[in-house]
Order: structure tokens, then C-alpha cells, then sequence
């Protein structure tokens, strides 16, 4: 990054404070001025000598400190980014309900900057009811929850709500944090997993959760962009801030995405569509009794969403496409990531290698993308946020194509 950003590093009391040293001293080595706000139970496990040291600042703890610069509306108004590692329970619950009785619960309410929080707490309080209800309000909100982890708690417990490593908060800290270089721009993206009904109560559908395509959304939108989200059936909360339309079926997303594309700059086809629908759709249920030991279904071909929004005139000046495969040897994978972008004819194919525990429903993914002549022009691997700047920095790069001259 060029230049550096105010972050501020907000600590809790909990055990995980100790690993907060090392999210402060990556924020530090990455050129940014990070600013501590610990409350007065998180210096209880980690002392403010270690922390000044490490961040180069003074720490601040007292909402009643610097009554006269009005440190506790200044602090969250100059900061670029607010990370909060570790978040405890009781912390989790204050934020939900925008409660402001410390340093930190005012620097965040008085902040506009993107927020992101790590929790760690024993695996019975991260599980409890009003935990997850918590956390559910603040995703809703817009804030990025990393982790928690599964692993060894305090003393002997084992299970969820161990604190995510540092490297995993500052790379989703850091991601947060770039340029708004998509200011202006408009983008639109599809997510999720399209759903073609059978009858009443049954469909034909895909593993897709949309959490790529809603990574996706999260970070133009974070980059300056206006962003229109195409949604089919997502398992993750959409971002704030963006256009959302939800859609069921391969005929609805089409029909969604081509009336955004109209006014679009950017078209990226993130969601997973069915290949095929049902011929008929019965409107009873389908009955057991009815079809013996076998069912035989006739299925016709969906539209090619992608192929046609690139042959169509006008276009968007940029369209991405995703191709999910399964083929395991890396040369094979690329030549069917070829083949498709040379049928699809857009501009940038996203090809990823998927499988029972691999890019589909998982929080990371692994991805090459190729360009229009299916050379490699960017690569990346880590979680869906972090390789949905990857495939917008191509974006960026690639400015306006030419569609009018030959490759």
C-alpha cells in the first residue's frame, strides 16, 4: 500500500490479548499508524508498556482522557479502519446493542470506518443463543467477523471460539483497506446457487453458500464501487450498502442480471447456475407411489447467461465469468479454463478447482484467472474476501477493454 492509514486496534478482556501484540506490531510492519484502545480488563492480560512499545503510540484506555480534544469522538472519527481482536462475549453483546461505556465502545459508535472483530470465548458462550444473535446483528450491519477458530481454549476445553491468528485479522483488515479505485464505477455480481423446481417441495440445485460472490459485493462495494447484487439462496447475510435482488431460478437470475447489465460498467458471474431445469414442473407433489423404484426426469438446457450478456450490443465493459471444475491435474484444469473462455467470450474467467471439501461452502478458495487470449493474469489463494480483491485488482488493471478489436 502506498501510503500509510489510521488503524485502530481495539483490545478486550480476554486471554486471546496476548496474540492482539502481533495484530499490532503486522498493522505496524505494513507502514500504517495503528492506535491502541484497550479496555482496563485487557491491560489486566497484556500491560500498556508492551503495547505502546509495539505500536508507537500511546495507549488509550480512559473514556474521561483528553475530555478537552474530545479524544473519544476523535479517535473513531480519524480512523480508516477499527479492528478488534480479541472480541470477548460481553463486547459482542455491547457493540449488538451500540452501547458506548467505555473508550472503545465510543470510538466505534463514533466511526464510520469498516469494522472488523475476532472473537474468542469458550465454545458454550460463543454457541449460546444470544451470542449468535449478536453476532448475526452485526454481520447484518456490515461488520466482518474473522473466525473464530476451533482448537485448545483455557485450560483443558477444546472447540470453537478460539481467536483466528493474526496473519488471518490483518490480511481481512488489510483487505478492507484498499484504495477506492472502483469509485464510479458500477458492478454487478451474482451469487448463490439457483434452485429449479421439480414440484411444490422439490428442486433440482447446487452446493453454492454465495459467499464468494457476496465476498465479492463486500469488497467493491468497500472500494467505491455501486454495487447490484444478484442473489439466488445465499447460507451468508448480504453486505450493507448494496442493490440486492433475489432470485430463485437460472430463468430469474438471467432476467436480473441482464436488466442491471443495461447500466453497468462491470458484470461478474459469481453464482453457480443450473445447466438444466425440469421440462415439466408439476404443481402436486410428486408421489412414490407413482413412480416405482425409478424416476426418470426430462431436463432441457438453461440459457448461457454468460455467453449471452458477452455477444450482446451494447455491453458491459467488463464481464468476469467463474468456471468451478473438478478436474484435479493443474494442466487439464487450465486447458478446460481455456476452452470456456474461448466459448463464453468474455473478458476475464475465474477458474477454480472444486470438490467435496474444496471452493464450494467453504470460507477460502483457489483461484487463477485467465484473460481473453486464456493467458494466467493473476493467481491467488486464502479466504473469499481476500481473493475477491485479487479478482477486482484485475479489474482495475484492465481499465476499458477494446471489444471491438480482434485478439
Amino acid at each position: 500500500m502506498s501510503s500509510a492509514r489510521t488503524i485502530v486496534v481495539g483490545i478486550t478482556g480476554g486471554i486471546a490479548a496476548y496474540k492482539a501484540v502481533n495484530v499490532v506490531r503486522a498493522f505496524v510492519l505494513a507502514g500504517h499508524s495503528v492506535h491502541v484502545v484497550a479496555t482496563e480488563a485487557a491491560l489486566r492480560f497484556v500491560g500498556k508498556p508492551t503495547l505502546e512499545a509495539i505500536s508507537r503510540n500511546p495507549v488509550h484506555t480512559d473514556l474521561y482522557e483528553g475530555v478537552a480534544e474530545v479524544r473519544h469522538v476523535a479517535i473513531g472519527q480519524s480512523a480508516d479502519l477499527i479492528v478488534v481482536a480479541p472480541a470477548t462475549a460481553n463486547t459482542i453483546a455491547k457493540l449488538a446493542a451500540g452501547l458506548a461505556d467505555d473508550l472503545l465502545g465510543n470510538t466505534i459508535l463514533a466511526s464510520t470506518a469498516p469494522l472488523v472483530i475476532a472473537p474468542a470465548m469458550h465454545t458454550e458462550m460463543w454457541n449460546n443463543p444470544a451470542t449468535v444473535a449478536n453476532v448475526k446483528t452485526l454481520r447484518e450491519r456490515g461488520v466482518v467477523i474473522v473466525g473464530p477458530g476451533v482448537g485448545r481454549l483455557t485450560g483443558t476445553d477444546t472447540g470453537a471460539g478460539r481467536m483466528d491468528e493474526p496473519d488471518a485479522i490483518v490480511r481481512e483488515g488489510l483487505a478492507l483497506l484498499g484504495p477506492r479505485d472502483l469509485a464510479g464505477r458500477r458492478i454487478v455480481i451474482s451469487a448463490g446457487g439457483t434452485r429449479e423446481p421439480l414440484d411444490p417441495v422439490r428442486f433440482l440445485g447446487n452446493r453454492s453458500s454465495g459467499r464468494q460472490g457476496v465476498a465479492l459485493a463486500e469488497a467493491a462495494w468497500a472500494r467505491g464501487a455501486s454495487v447490484t447484487l444478484v442473489a439466488a439462496h445465499l447460507e451468508v447475510p448480504p453486505p450493507a450498502g448494496v442493490d440486492l435482488r433475489s432470485v430463485s431460478t437460472a430463468l430469474e437470475l438471467q432476467a436480473a442480471v441482464q436488466d442491471a447489465a443495461r447500466t453497468a460498467d462491470v458484470v461478474i458471474m459469481a453464482a453457480a447456475v443450473a445447466d438444466y431445469r425440469p421440462a415439466e414442473l408439476r404443481t402436486d407433489k410428486i408421489k412414490k407411489d407413482e413412480t416405482g423404484d425409478t424416476l426418470r426426469l426430462d431436463l432441457v438446457k438453461n440459457p448461457d447467461i454468460l455467453a449471452g450478456l458477452s455477444a450482446a450490443t451494447p455491453r458491459p465493459a467488463v464481464i468476469v465469468g467463474f468456471a468451478a471444475e473438478t478436474e484435479a491435474d493443474p494442466a487439464a484444469l487450465l486447458a478446460l479454463g481455456r476452452h470456456k473462455i474461448a466459448r463464453k467470450g468474455c473478458d476475464y474467467l475465474v477458474l477454480n478447482r472444486v470438490g467435496w471439501s474444496q471452493g464450494i461452502a467453504t470460507e477460502s478458495n483457489d483461484i487463477v484467472v485467465l484473460d481473453r487470449r486464456g493467458d494466467i493474469v493473476n493467481e491467488a489463494s486464502g479466504t473469499k474476501l481476500s481473493v475477491a480483491n485479487s479478482i477486482l485488482d484485475v479489474i482495475v488493471r484492465a481499465g476499458t477493454p477494446d471489444h471491438h478489436s480482434s485478439d
